[in-house]
């Protein structure tokens, strides 16, 4: 393969297309690396090196990180809470492709891999009241992440750190918050919160059926980054000299009611709640506590939830209109 700047494992999926996008708009060569079809894609751009692959195999991981000088792996099967909750033994599988990329950057003479881990690393007993103590680094620690994927991201973890004891392989880690925007899953049971009460509530301006069913009571907390915020951040932990995994989200803490409130307020309608308390609902609250990326970088994410959510739920709205009108054309 041709040399080139970065690769990005999981680059057809929703954080791993913007940051592809990103770093080719600052003239980076990028090979876009993702096991799913190129048609199923977020985003496919023209101008990467794009390669249909499964880095969970140890020769597909070597081909994809051949003659590369940085590794971003984004490559996981994963979801929102409904999925994760699910499919705990998919998502611990995650840890071949996490190993293999690890081996293969190694092996390859690669400069810096960024591994992007999870808010899910952390204890569950520091998550039990909506009224959560924002989450620090160490709080990772005595361990008991989220069952299944959790484990696999605390466990990825620390194959990073002594990669770079061992074998020199600089590595830098990031705990992802709850990431949401535009380009992501909307639908079919892999979605987060935010994408998903956008479809709800553009679902009943489309229909005029004026309900949503929220899952848990609605009281549950939760702090949510915006996607441009974290390519952002990705790129400057990534590009840092910082070494141990940092916590890269947002401080905004809001209920789930009231991120249905600010979607209510952008499209303009009230609906009736009726709340599933049967459904998955993960911890009961979790926020990011950013003071060591303010120390370490002088940074934290700065998009305002009702911005992010605008720009989302206007997305989510087309992609609705669009769907429908497929429909009705091959009724």
């Amino acid at each position: 393969m041709t040399p080139v700047d970065a690769v990005v494992t999981g680059a057809g999926g929703f954080i791993g297309g913007h940051l592809t996008r990103a770093l080719l708009a600052e003239g980076k060569t990028v090979r876009a690396v993702d096991i799913k079809p190129m048609d199923e894609w977020y985003q496919l751009h023209a101008d990467a090196e794009n390669v249909r692959g499964d880095v969970s195999l140890l020769d597909t991981a070597r081909a994809a990180v051949a003659d590369a000088q940085v590794v971003y792996n984004l490559a996981a099967d994963m979801g929102g809470m409904g999925f994760i909750e699910n499919n705990k033994a998919a998502c611990m599988l995650s840890v071949l492709t996490s190993t293999h990329v690890l081996l293969a950057a190694k092996d390859a003479g690669v400069e810096r891999l960024f591994y992007s881990s999870s808010a899910c690393v952390y204890a569950a007993e520091h998550q039990t009241s909506p009224d959560v103590v924002p989450l620090k680094e160490s709080d990772a620690y005595p361990a008991m992440p989220e069952d299944g994927y959790g484990w696999e991201k605390l466990f990825t973890e620390r194959m990073c750190r002594h990669f770079r004891e061992d074998f020199g392989l600089q590595t830098r880690v990031a705990r992802y918050h709850n990431v949401y925007g535009e380009h992501g899953t909307y639908a079919g049971g892999r979605e987060k919160a935010p994408a998903a009460i956008a479809r709800k509530v553009a679902t009943a301006v489309l229909s005029g059926d004026h309900r949503i069913e929220i899952w848990g009571d609605g009281e549950q907390t939760r702090s949510f980054m915006y996607v441009d915020d974290c390519v952002r951040g990705t790129r400057m932990i990534t590009d840092g000299d910082h070494v141990d995994p940092i916590n890269l989200g947002s401080a905004e803490l809001v209920t789930i009611n009231q991120l249905v409130d600010i979607v209510e307020q952008i499209a303009g309608i009230t609906l009736e709640r009726s709340y599933n308390l049967g459904a998955p609902q993960g911890v009961r609250g979790r926020s990011s506590d950013n003071t060591e990326i303010q120390r370490v970088f002088g940074w934290e994410p700065s998009t305002t939830l009702l911005e992010g959510m605008e720009r989302t739920y206007r997305w989510v709205y087309d992609q609705l209109v669009r769907d429908r009108e497929v429909a009705a054309l091959t009724a």
